[in-house]
């Protein structure tokens, strides 16, 4: 009764409720008729009939107990979602009241301190991504990827997006989720492998809207993106450029010094923690002439009757807001803590320490894929990466993968997990390698892989 507490008067009472509008509804399982009979449990689910609270607690902790958790033992995985260092610092503020308890900042007269951080998040992305500007963040990089995809159809009225073989399979798969229901046309390229090339630009014709190409890729791989970006606005179309990693940017060239017109990323790796796949922040940044077009929110910098700046909700192109045909998108926030977060950490490092922290990233995965090429039978694809790599192993990577977390190491994702049924990725381990990782690391992992192999 604690956790029940209708009566059978009072279910009997709202079943002749419903009863009466609806024919044949004489018990709760007939509410349930139209779920397919096989679809349905024939008896209640496989769990302890009641316990206390002291019980189930000890009961959730044995079978957390059985996970091996990231911090405990020498971690390599990555493929979109990496373990970087947070400063405590990080999580002491963002869990001050104003911050944590603060919602949508409709009014700006009372929510200036949470416009304002969400500026200078704006201000941030824009400087990382090499772009003119940027919103307050997407729900995660996926998703901003998907609504890249609709802005350019918006701007350059076409409907058919080329996904690169370089992009992340999920990725793909939000982007052909939300153009399905839209009618629109993917034609998605099979996984570029590392010691492959890939002929995209074969592929942009005068129907092309954009075109979607990550860097770095889902395998490690730089791209360099300035031949893509001229062919495809020689064909009126637009480049999406997608960072998975954006920690990279400290190092590598910018997408938009290459020519791209919309950036999207995920921006997990700077102040978020891996926290079991989320939450997490997207980023999306374009040029100053499609500004109106791009999803989401934007704050704007402004001065009020008395000159003072101030900061407001800026340029609604949300349903909401306006007749729903005129809306840009139909996400509803951003991820607001965080974006906090990551201004926090991104503020914490300042330019110097971001470009030293990319330095320490690439330096301790090269150090890393010359272990790990040296060992027998492992072969190192990457010709040019940033702190991620891919790996050929004489097995399935599955397996593999598999015996180096008995002997404690997590050694990082299967191709195969990412692109169930692709041929040729089955080998294929993809392997991350960033600051929290130590000599005695990287020493370990290369250790491990050697006596699995043996």
């Amino acid at each position: 009764m604690r956790y029940l507490p209708l009566t059978e008067a009072d279910r009997t009472d709202m079943l002749q409720v419903i009863g009466a509008g609806l024919a044949g509804v004489k018990s709760v399982d007939d509410l349930f008729r139209d779920v397919p009979t096989h679809a349905r449990l024939d008896g209640p689910v496989d769990l302890p009939s009641r316990m206390g609270e002291l019980e189930v607690e000890r009961a959730l902790s044995r079978m957390a107990a059985k996970n091996v958790s990231a911090g405990s033992v020498p971690f390599f995985v990555g493929a979109g979602a990496y373990r970087h260092h947070v400063p405590s610092a990080v999580d002491h503020l963002i869990q001050r009241s104003e911050f944590l308890t603060s919602y949508t900042p409709y009014q700006p007269e009372v929510t200036q301190g949470t416009l304002q951080y969400l500026f200078e998040f704006q201000s941030q992305v824009a400087m990382l991504t090499g772009m003119d500007v940027a919103n307050a963040s997407m729900y995660d990089g996926s998703t901003g990827c998907g609504e890249a995809v609709l802005m350019a159809h918006r701007i350059t009225k076409r409907r058919k997006a080329i996904l690169s073989g370089t992009l992340h399979p999920q990725y793909r798969a939000v982007v052909e989720n939300l153009s399905d229901f839209a009618g629109d046309i993917v034609e998605a390229l099979p996984p570029a492998l590392p010691d492959r090339t890939e002929d995209i630009i074969s592929r942009i014709t005068d129907d092309t809207s954009c075109v979607v190409v990550q860097t770095p890729g889902i395998f490690g791989g730089l791209h360099d993106l300035s031949a893509i970006a001229d062919a495809a606005h020689a064909k009126g179309a637009l480049l999406i450029a997608v960072v998975t990693e954006v920690v990279s940017l400290g190092l590598v060239t910018p997408p938009g010094e290459m020519g791209a017109d919309i950036v999207v990323g995920e921006g997990q790796s700077i102040g978020n923690g891996l926290n079991f796949g989320g939450p997490y922040v997207g980023l999306f940044a374009t040029r100053q002439k499609y500004v109106r077009q791009m999803p989401g929110r934007l704050c704007g910098l402004t001065k009020d009757a008395e000159g003072k700046r101030g900061f407001v909700l800026t340029l609604s192109t949300r349903e909401q807001h306006i007749r729903r045909e005129k809306a840009t998108s139909n996400i509803c926030t951003n991820s607001g803590l965080c974006s906090l977060a990551f201004t926090i950490h991104l503020s914490l490092l300042g330019e110097e320490g971001f470009t030293r922290l990319a330095r320490i990233n690439h330096a301790n995965a090269v150090d890393l894929a010359t272990r790990l090429g040296a060992v027998p039978g492992v072969e190192v694809l990457n010709e040019a990466f940033f702190n991620e790599f891919t790996l050929r192993l004489p097995r399935p990577a599955a397996d593999i993968v598999d015996a180096l977390a008995d002997r404690h190491v997590l050694g990082g994702v299967p191709a195969s997990r990412l692109m169930p049924g692709v041929a040729g990725v089955e080998n294929l381990l993809l392997v991350a390698s960033t600051e929290i990782n130590t000599d005695e690391d990287r020493a370990a992992f290369a250790a491990a892989l050697k006596e699995v192999l043996a």
